[in-house]
């Protein structure tokens, strides 16, 4: 097995995730936006793009840093892995979350640029309401219980895909059309396009994503109890030098 990248290689991946991500998700969104006016048509292009973006990355990028790409899936690491030893460290923790916020707000600022749009302007889409607020608690949890679900199971390769659906799913069934990420909601604040968020109503939607984060970890401990020693360090799919571990049926039962 190979060795683990340097620390300053996975921040620089997981920056370089992130801003790929974002650039997506605005870019398409700018792009339905100028062809069509069917907002309907504006959204089914925009998750599509995302869907087909996100599970690529975290294909590409999982191998070096985990792909992560969001601070709320990375405390989630740190806060479960903090007994058995497996979840990143706070140095790690300190180097990967401003590189996904740098990242988010870069990816914004190139989406801009691509389109001709103005660089760095910030949104004016007000998204301030309490069932967007409750949409993005249900949105980050779920994906949370997702991640660490995998991993638990011994399933975290399968993370491109689930995590891409479940994102795409998500776009849809929930009325924020779930940004389900820090990083992310910081990031489109800095674009006055489709994918926007005004900078007024990020705070909010930064609280609902962790209080969603820490009801993914209850539905994660409900369903598959608490973590083993060797588990939390493949969300979200394994680094390199790691295999993903498979349990058995009494294991699992042991977690219990």
């Amino acid at each position: 097995m190979s060795a683990p990248a340097p620390l300053v290689r996975r921040a620089a991946a997981e920056g370089l995730g992130t801003a790929a991500l974002v650039a997506v998700v605005v870019g398409s969104g700018i792009q339905a936006t100028e062809l069509t006016h069917d907002v309907g048509t504006q959204l089914l292009a925009n998750s599509l793009a995302t869907v087909f973006g996100l599970g690529v990355l975290i294909a590409f990028l999982g191998p070096v840093s985990g792909a992560h790409f969001n601070p709320a899936v990375t405390l989630a690491a740190w806060f479960t892995g903090r007994r058995t030893g497996d979840g990143p460290v706070l140095r790690e923790v300190a180097a990967y979350v401003p590189a996904q916020v740098v990242g988010a707000i870069s990816g914004a600022v190139l989406a801009d640029a691509m389109f001709g749009k103005p660089l760095a302007a910030f949104s004016t889409h007000e998204r301030w309401a309490g069932h967007l607020w409750l949409a993005e608690v249900v949105a980050t949890a779920g994906l949370v219980w997702l991640v660490f679900g995998l991993a638990r199971a011994g399933r975290a390769h399968l993370a491109p895909l689930l995590v891409a659906a479940y994102i795409g799913a998500a776009y849809w069934f929930t009325s924020s059309t779930s940004f389900a990420n820090p990083a992310v909601t910081i990031g489109r604040a800095f674009t006055d396009t489709f994918a926007g968020i005004a900078p007024t109503s990020v705070l909010p939607f930064l609280a609902a994503q962790l209080i969603g984060a820490a009801a993914g970890l209850c539905l994660v401990v409900v369903c598959f109890g608490r973590p083993a020693a060797a588990g939390e360090d493949e969300i979200v799919v394994p680094h390199a030098g790691q295999q993903p571990t498979t349990r058995s049926t009494t294991e699992e039962s042991a977690l219990t």
